[in-house]
């Protein structure tokens, strides 16, 4: 359907603003924080309106906000933060997203980048072969029909449990990899089907395991505090809940559908379909999301577990000696009950992060405690060719977004784009010429997600940097990866 159109206008360095004022069913503003260069590339892209569109959701509080790398997505754009009154508001699948969970984890080791780059064409390979990449991937973590709804109703917990991840690790994760008050019950044949053989796969798309070296140090005392130092080799994990979320996803549409006419809500756009927080449709969801989510944190876990085993089998090393860490592990598309400032009271509101990462300043209580002197690692991936960052969550991040911060470099152009642009053999050779090495399951994805079809990566961090959201402390150069 034909979407209303909205004014845009310029509110200060990094801001552009939606004013309520400029559409009649918008119930507050929306706010993109952007520089000059990222507001020219929106280009025709519809995103924009979908931030005014969600600016006319029920029981939205402050402002419906678009991170720097927003682009159009599914209801809501990518890039997208609102939060909801708890009992006032609703939750919405497309403010969440069909990859529920959607994130990176970061793991650092005690190896230098020199002892690498001689086996690091054997190490890629061997990753590509363990690992078990592309749309219909299988094998990644066998488990039995028990243990799989172990997985959904404790996430990282279960991972422990396997052996997969360290008793430590969970408490170095958002939520500590699991959210309380998912329900096995609300999950369908059809998704359960879809997911059992798919925890520890990659999927496909922008997914990737990609091993970077430390390039860069902004803030040496809090890449100290997060053990990161100049040469260092890391490995970042970037995938979510597979089938099984995107089934989740699939299977509420409907129900939201029928639920927004049901409460008499009603939607410039059918894509943000939702229920009230309250109704039994919007719990039913979210108890089902919450399933998707503890999913994502396991397929996440297990595929830094393969890595961390062929890394030590390649460098000829025990695994204790590796000097193996989890920085963190970030969710990209969820949506929470957190609590946050509202009109400078203390109120439980529900956030929701459509391609956002949480980010948190130092002393607030859901910062990990081994980071909570200087707050919480925000992880922001580049693409196949441009670094990725490690940044640190600012105090301005609590009352500019609900805590949140950019969560990569953001789409510039179409996968179909990207296919005309250039060829996935040219990719690789030109990555390659760079020193940089990457494998990929199916012919077409390198030329789909080669480094033009995103934005600087730079100019994202640059914004959220100026805004407040988030401090720069690493940047890190990307040497090889395998895509799905």
């Amino acid at each position: 359907m034909a979407q209303p159109q909205a004014t845009i206008e310029r509110a200060g360095p990094f801001r552009y603003r939606i004013p309520q004022e400029s559409r009649a069913d918008m119930r507050t503003d929306g706010i993109m924080f952007l520089n000059d260069s990222l507001f020219g590339q929106l280009r025709a892209d519809m995103s924009p309106t979908q931030v005014a569109n969600v600016a006319t959701l029920p029981g939205i509080v402050g402002c419906s906000l678009a991170m720097p790398d927003m682009h159009w997505g599914y209801g809501f754009p990518i890039g997208g933060v609102a939060a909801f009154h708890a009992t006032e508001g609703v939750i919405s699948p497309g403010g969440v997203g069909y990859d529920i969970n959607c994130g990176v984890n970061l793991t650092r080791t005690a190896v230098h980048w020199q002892e690498v780059q001689g086996p690091l064409e054997r190490l890629i390979n061997t990753m590509f072969a363990r690992i078990p990449t592309g749309v219909g991937s299988k094998g990644g973590l066998r488990v039995t029909k028990p243990e799989f709804e172990q997985v959904l109703l404790t996430g990282a917990q279960f991972a422990v449990r396997r052996g997969v991840c360290g008793a430590d690790d969970p408490l170095h994760m958002e939520e500590q990899g699991a959210l309380a008050g998912a329900d096995p019950g609300e999950i369908s044949a059809r998704a359960r089907e879809r997911g059992f053989e798919q925890l520890g796969t990659l999927g496909a798309g922008n997914h990737f395991v990609e091993v970077q070296v430390v390039e860069e140090i902004h803030d040496e005392r809090v890449a100290q505090v997060f053990g990161l130092f100049p040469g260092q080799v890391c490995c970042m994990v970037h995938s979510g809940s597979r089938g099984f979320g995107y089934q989740v996803c699939t299977d509420f549409l409907p129900v939201m559908d029928r639920a927004a006419s049901k409460f008499g809500i009603e939607l410039p756009d059918r894509q943000l379909a939702c229920a009230p927080l309250t109704s039994k449709e919007g719990q039913r969801y979210f108890a089902a999301m919450k399933c998707a989510a503890n999913f994502a944190w396991v397929n996440r876990l297990t595929m830094r577990w393969h890595w961390m085993q062929v890394f030590a089998e390649i460098m000829k090393r025990r695994i204790e000696d590796c000097g193996f860490g989890l920085v963190y592990d970030v969710c990209h598309n969820i949506a929470k009950f957190e609590q946050h400032l509202v009109a400078g009271d203390e109120a439980r509101v529900c956030v929701h992060r459509k391609g956002a990462t949480r980010s948190l300043p130092a002393g607030h209580p859901l910062v990990p405690l081994a980071y909570r002197q200087v707050g919480q690692p925000v992880l922001i991936p580049g693409d196949m060719g441009r670094a990725s960052w490690v940044l640190v969550g600012e105090p301005n991040a609590l009352t500019e977004s609900f805590g949140s911060a950019p969560h990569g470099a953001g789409r510039l152009m179409s996968r179909n784009a990207g296919l005309k642009l250039r060829r996935s053999n040219e990719v690789r050779e030109q990555l390659a010429a760079r020193g940089i090495i990457v494998q990929a399951r199916t012919g077409s994805t390198l030329a789909e997600e080669q480094p033009e079809v995103y934005k600087n990566v730079d100019d994202v961090v640059a914004v959220a940097a100026g805004v407040g959201l988030a401090r720069p402390v690493a940047k890190l150069r990307p040497v090889g990866g395998i895509k799905g």
